[in-house]
């Protein structure tokens, strides 16, 4: 298959590794350039990785570029990834799609005007372990899923201090954080139709706590949601609880379970490729865990993965996983999330989508080699 040409905008942290494993690890993609803000970020980054620095201007109108991967914060997306939609490129971008749903609509319209294809991270749901739940769950392992629970611990104190991004709107633990967990539910238990939650701040003014920050001790400005708490109740029927805690502590320690009428699925970190997936069987009287064996190689830090296969599927057909719909009902979900939380009352999503198939083809995105050699 030849390999789709690829240009990144974008060059920072979480660009590494998107870049390390297109390059090195997916041989469906083909990258050629980056480009940033500063044109001397893009210099550093091209050098390093051995392609070209460029501007987002050139990229847009260079005719052999087919795909752009978009890894800028939230509140570009809406502007970058129109602007490759109108110059004619499919879109890949890091979560969330936009910053709010009617942009993510007129996104999804003009990609299907245009017959492009348009996609958005999280990618985790495709990684070895919740491809390894997706699995359990269809073959029945633990009966008919009767409820979830996902409850997360984060210390925003301390991660606002280190990465200003958050501080941005669209920076809460929701749209930054949650968004793993949302992805994962819904792409192993289908699309949600309700959300009740209680939306909160513990401190709106807080200190930077890294001692090396030049900003160290000083004040800063959090208007981000920091806790949520809500009932998710999803199109077919199931509720479950949704927590996140951005006030907390504790080293992160999700816990993530799916309740089913024949035992209990305990999944990994949703914002993790791997990790062990446990099954309880019922009517033990000592809980006895058992690890379930891995169905793919895909549990080391695999980014990249959704536009690799979205570049088999532009050369060859089919759909892309990591799809623009269901990224915009996780953004539909987020929002109504953020808006039951300010109403005190219960919200309904305002869009669908269809729950992704299993990630079969993960084979025909890696060569041999790399199979069992991801980062």
């Amino acid at each position: 298959m030849k390999p789709v040409h690829t240009a990144v905008i974008g060059c920072g942290a979480i660009s590494d590794i998107y870049l390390s494993n297109m390059i090195n690890r997916f041989p469906t993609l083909e990258v050629t350039a980056c480009c940033a803000t500063h044109l001397e970020n893009a210099k550093r980054k091209a050098a390093q990785y051995g392609i070209l620095p460029s501007t987002t201007d050139d990229i847009l109108a260079d005719p052999d570029i087919e795909l752009v991967v978009v890894l800028t914060p939230a509140p570009t997306h809406y502007e970058l990834i129109k602007q490759a939609l109108l110059a004619g490129k499919h879109v890949y971008t890091e979560k969330p799609l936009a910053a709010e749903l009617w942009q993510a609509r007129e996104l999804i319209a003009l990609a299907k005007e245009k017959g492009l294809r348009l996609g958005a991270a999280p990618e985790t749901f495709m990684g070895s372990a919740l491809q390894t739940a997706r699995k359990a769950l269809d073959d029945g392992l633990i009966g008919e899923v009767t409820s979830f629970h996902v409850v997360v611990n984060r210390d925003l104190t301390l991660l606002a201090s280190l990465f200003k991004f958050l501080r941005m709107p669209y920076g809460g633990i929701c749209y930054d954080f949650g968004v793993y967990f949302l992805t994962a539910l819904i792409a192993l238990l289908g699309p949600v139709d309700q959300v009740y939650a209680k939306v909160g701040n513990h401190a709106r003014i807080r200190k930077n706590s890294i001692p090396s920050s030049p900003e160290f001790g000083e004040d800063f400005v959090y208007d981000n949601e920091a806790q949520v708490n809500a009932v998710l109740t999803l199109k077919n029927g199931i509720t479950g609880s949704f927590s996140l805690n951005g006030d907390s502590t504790l080293k992160e320690v999700p816990l993530f379970r799916i309740m089913g009428t024949k035992g209990i699925l305990d999944l990994n970190d949703a914002n993790q490729f791997g990790g062990s997936i446990r099954y309880l069987p019922g009517g033990q009287r000592d809980p006895n865990w058992q690890d379930l064996e891995m169905i793919s190689p895909l549990s080391g830090n695999s980014r990249g993965i959704g536009p690799a296969d979205m570049a088999r599927c532009i050369r060859e057909g089919g759909t892309h996983l990591a799809s623009m719909e269901m990224a915009c009902h996780v953004l539909d979900v987020m929002e109504k999330i953020l808006k039951s939380g300010s109403t005190n009352l219960p919200q309904d999503t305002e869009t669908s989508c269809v729950r992704p198939a299993a990630f079969d083809s993960w084979r025909e995105l890696l060569p041999k080699e790399a199979e069992t050699d991801l980062p």
